[in-house]
C-alpha cells in the first residue's frame, strides 16, 4: 500500500502526568503514516486523488492541543482515530509520539510511543426467532450503524429458516452484515454482546429462541481461538442459513481454514443434500 509520511511535526501542547505539564505545556514531535492509494493522484496529478498533507499536519496540531492527556500512550491512540475517522482514503495509520522534555531526571534525547492502527473488514451473521423478528435484525444493523468505530457496509436480505439443534423453536429469519471496524476482535465481541443485552437476548438454552444473535464469522483473514472467540465461526462451513445470505454480500470472502469460499462452501452443501 502507497505511504504518505509527516515527519517530524512539532506541536506546543499540555499532556503530561505532572500538574505542571498540563498547566505550562511542551514540545511534542509527531510523525505521522498514512496508508493509502496514491496511484491515480500519481497519474492524474490531482490532489483529489490523493490525501493533503498539510490539511493533515493542520489537523493533527489541533486535535493535539484542544485536548489533554496524561499519557502519551493516549495521544496516539487519540490522534491514530481521528486520522482513520476523518480521513476516508486512509486504510492505515502509524503514529509516533515523541516528548523530547519528558521530566524524567536523566540524560535521554527523547521518549516516544508508537502505534499503528487500521480499518478491519467483518462479516456477522444476525438471526431472530422471537418477536418482530425484521424489527429486532433492523434495530441490531441500526445499533451497528451508531457505533463511531463501525461502518455498515453491506446487509443481506433476511432469510427465514428452520432452527438448528434439536430444540422445538419457532423456524429463523437470517442475515448477514459486512463491517469496516476500528475495533479489535474483542471490542468487536463486546459491541455484539451490549446490542444482544439491549434487546433482552439471554441464553438460557443452547441452541434455543432468542430475540436477536449476533455471530462474528470472519474478521480480515485472521484465525481466531481463545476463551471468549472463535474465528472463523466454527460452524459456518456447515450452516447453509450462514452461507446464503454471505452469497448474497461477500460470495467470494475465503475461510482460512480451508481457503474455500462462500459460495464454494455453498456448493458442497448442496453437493452433499443432492447426494
Amino acid at each position: 500500500m502507497d505511504c504518505i509520511r509527516i515527519k517530524k511535526l512539532e506541536v506546543f501542547a499540555k499532556h503530561g502526568v505532572m500538574p505542571e505539564e498540563n498547566a505550562l505545556g511542551q514540545k511534542f514531535v509527531i510523525s505521522i503514516e498514512l496508508f493509502c492509494d496514491v496511484r491515480k493522484a500519481g497519474q492524474t496529478d490531482n490532489l483529489t486523488y490523493s490525501v493533503n498533507y498539510a490539511e493533515v499536519a493542520e489537523f493533527v496540531t489541533k486535535k493535539t492541543q484542544e485536548n489533554t492527556f496524561q499519557l502519551i500512550e493516549r495521544l496516539a491512540e487519540y490522534l491514530a482515530q481521528e486520522i482513520l475517522l476523518h480521513y476516508e482514503a486512509v486504510e492505515k495509520v502509524s503514529i509516533e509520539v515523541e516528548k523530547p522534555w519528558a521530566p524524567v531526571h536523566l540524560p535521554l534525547q527523547t521518549v516516544a510511543v508508537s502505534v499503528t492502527r487500521q480499518w478491519h473488514t467483518a462479516y456477522l451473521s444476525i438471526g431472530s426467532n422471537m418477536g418482530d423478528t425484521k424489527g429486532h435484525l433492523d434495530q441490531a444493523v441500526e445499533a451497528l450503524r451508531q457505533d463511531s468505530w463501525t461502518r455498515v457496509e453491506k446487509v443481506s436480505s433476511y432469510i427465514v429458516t428452520a432452527p438448528v439443534g434439536g430444540v422445538e423453536q419457532d423456524d429463523f429469519l437470517n442475515g448477514a452484515v459486512m463491517l469496516r471496524t476500528l475495533r479489535t476482535p474483542e471490542e468487536l465481541l463486546e459491541l455484539i454482546g451490549e446490542i444482544e443485552r439491549s434487546q433482552k437476548r439471554e441464553r438460557i438454552i443452547h441452541w434455543g429462541p432468542r430475540t436477536v444473535d449476533l455471530d462474528i464469522l470472519l474478521y480480515d483473514q485472521e484465525i481466531i481461538h481463545t476463551e471468549s472467540l472463535t474465528v472463523p465461526h466454527i460452524e459456518m462451513a456447515n450452516r447453509m442459513f450462514v452461507l446464503e445470505p454471505m452469497c448474497e454480500i461477500a460470495p467470494y470472502a475465503k475461510n482460512p481454514l480451508n481457503g474455500c469460499c462462500m459460495l464454494e462452501m455453498k456448493q458442497q452443501i448442496q453437493g452433499r443434500e443432492d447426494s
